[in-house]
């Protein structure tokens, strides 16, 4: 089977002028044809998510007006305006709204769902999308609406602001990219207002982002994020986070969303594989965003030197949100709209530049956790997970059923570069189920088409192994397909496992059940709700590679390696050397320094092809 929303990396979408006008051509046919005598543009099937999507539509039509003076299109720009200002616009409170602080305020919002009282705790993001849209309606419009429109739209833009920021909870999902938004939202429509007001509005979104956003940032690998439904990233949301941030620049030239933008551009492109796969989020952990995160990947893949467009996203949304039968919907139509006024070119090399949470090179690529522990592994094609086993998640050593890898003291890293060859030394201090305190030093060694991982612990004693990953998905065209085995290789005897037992808290990677699905199950609140995170984090146990200690090794150790990717007979040889732990393989030559480090502590490592 293939997974569902992951498909093309997001850079192969051609961004010439030729090829957006293309896309807006298309609109502007299916729009017209759908076009209702009072103005509606909403696509038939529409349900949730609806507050925003006609008006949306209408400003596509309006850029689209802006750039080929189509003479079909200024009537169906009032008409659709008109009927977003008397039919989708909302000032009595939805019976069962939670959040707000003020009632019945008169203030106009959107309705996530039309109907009174139906799942009303979507009005907030809704509103948010509105006021987008209709800040987005006033820049594109110019000379298309009545005077009468104008003004009524920006009564309504600050009618939906006042809402936003005043009668309600600000960010009562504490969703990151929902009030990165709102702020965008404020900014944009501040240019459209009088001085005096202007700066008010402009001041409100700046504090709101400075004070409710900024100061809420949850650190995760190093890196301080905008929340997202309660956790520091979530890989579908994340990146759309991203375009609000390149807008907020975009519209105010305020440093603070440059730098913010690129501290999270560098996670993103940190913790995503070299093609273009992530997975993991407390809100989705594999329904990836699509046009939404263009402009962000976009924007700050220039501005970082980095490759972001290399993200997977979901091409049924390549251009614009769509329904089941492919028809346009306007739910984020604004995301199109930047995107096509911004010419930034995608940057399409990999940063050069060493990431203590990765180590890429060619078509391998490690993301590490912020314990400095793998937490996907791309090599040949194929993408492995940490497997799971008695609760307990990672890569490293097993013995009598402890995994250690989490470490319990400073985690250092050493990273080298030597011909075709890129390493990382990742020394951490562990402890036994019995408070024993080790050492472990992970090798990973790549020369763009494999990789070696070799791991050095002291003598463990028993029965140990080395728990080498979950086999998850691999390359298939435009596409990832889900796989339960992979090419991998040990110096020691090697084994693919899976769980014995069948049920909810264990999963089996030759079963059709994709990991987000089984870790909503294991989430505490319904699917869409849940953290998937945490629901997976209560996995018991996983199909594993089981890898058991390399032969010919010194006395006082157990060592550990294998190799993911094609290749001849392993067979490493490993020998105590004056500066510390030799490891030949058929590639390359490495000497492991003793854990204690140099003067300073610091790995050290040396390596030669």
């Amino acid at each position: 089977m293939r997974l569902p929303r992951q498909h093309g990396r997001l850079h192969d979408l051609p961004s010439d002028p030729a090829a957006y006008d293309t896309v807006l051509a298309s609109v502007t046919e299916e729009a017209l044809a759908r076009i209702t005598p009072e103005g509606n543009l909403e696509h038939p099937d529409a349900h949730d998510d609806i507050g925003d999507t006609s008006l949306g539509i209408t400003s596509l039509l309006a850029l689209a007006w802006q750039r080929t003076r189509d003479p079909r299109l200024p009537e169906a720009v009032r008409r659709s305006t008109e009927f977003h200002l008397r039919q989708r616009v909302y000032s009595e409170d939805n019976p069962g709204y939670p959040n707000l602080r003020v009632r019945d305020s008169g203030l106009a919002y959107a309705r996530y769902v039309r109907e009174d009282g139906v799942h009303p705790i979507g009005d907030w993001p809704s509103t948010v999308w509105a006021l987008l849209q209709t800040v987005n309606v006033l820049d594109t419009a110019e000379g298309l609406l009545t005077g009468e429109q104008r003004v009524e739209l920006l009564e309504l833009a600050c009618g939906y602001w006042r809402w936003l920021t005043g009668a309600t909870f600000f960010n009562p999902q504490e969703a990151g990219n929902q009030a990165i938004g709102c702020v965008v939202g404020g900014l944009m429509l501040a240019r459209h207002l009088q001085p005096a007001e202007a700066g008010t509005v402009r001041a409100r979104a700046m504090s709101l982002y400075l004070d409710e956003i900024r100061a809420h940032r949850v650190r995760d690998r190093g890196a301080l994020l905008p929340p997202e439904h309660r956790g520091a990233y979530d890989n579908n949301y994340g990146p759309i986070s991203l375009s609000f941030l390149a807008q907020a620049h975009r519209v105010s030239g305020e440093e603070v969303f440059a730098e913010d933008g690129e501290a999270l551009a560098r996670y993103l492109d940190a913790r995503l594989t070299g093609g273009g796969f992530d997975i993991g989020g407390p809100r989705y952990s594999e329904q990836h965003s699509a046009f939404e995160s263009v402009l962000g990947l976009r924007y700050f893949g220039h501005r970082v030197g980095a490759d972001l467009g290399r993200y997977r996203g979901d091409t049924r949304w390549a251009r614009h949100a769509v329904q089941a039968d492919g028809g346009i919907d306007g739910h984020f139509a604004f995301m199109l709209v930047w995107q096509i006024q911004d010419t930034t070119p995608w940057h399409r090399t990999p940063s050069p530049e060493p990431a203590r949470h990765q180590l890429r090179a060619g078509s391998v690529s490690v993301a590490f956790d912020d314990r400095l522990t793998p937490s996907l592994i791309e090599a040949a094609g194929s993408y492995l997970l940490p497997a799971a086993v008695n609760r307990q998640h990672g890569f490293g050593p097993v013995t009598d059923g402890f995994l250690m890898c989490r470490p319990m003291g400073e985690v250092r890293v050493r990273d080298l570069r030597t011909g075709t060859l890129s390493a990382k030394l990742v020394t951490k201090p562990v402890v036994t189920r019995d408070h024993v305190l080790r050492h472990v030093q992970s090798l990973y060694v790549t020369d763009g088409t494999r990789l070696w991982m070799t791991v050095a612990v002291e003598r463990l004693g028993g029965t140990p192994y080395l728990l080498a990953g979950l086999p998850y998905a691999a390359d298939d065209g435009d596409h990832l397909r889900r796989i339960a085995e992979a090419e991998v290789t040990s110096a020691g005897p090697l084994r693919l496992t899976h769980p014995p037992t069948q049920g909810p808290d264990f999963f089996d990677a030759r079963s059709e059940t994709t990991q987000e699905q089984a870790a909503f199950v294991l989430a505490a609140d319904p699917r869409g709700y849940g953290n998937p995170d945490e629901g997976w984090s209560h996995l018991v146990a996983s199909t594993a590679f089981e890898a058991d200690p390399a032969p010919g090794t010194p006395d006082d150790l157990d060592v550990f390696a294998v190799r993911y990717g094609p290749g001849d007979t392993f067979a490493p040889v490993f020998e105590r050397v004056l500066d510390g732990l030799a490891v030949r393989t058929e590639a390359f030559t490495a000497v492991i320094g003793d854990p204690a480090g140099d003067a300073r502590g610091e790995p050290v490592l040396t390596l030669r092809g």
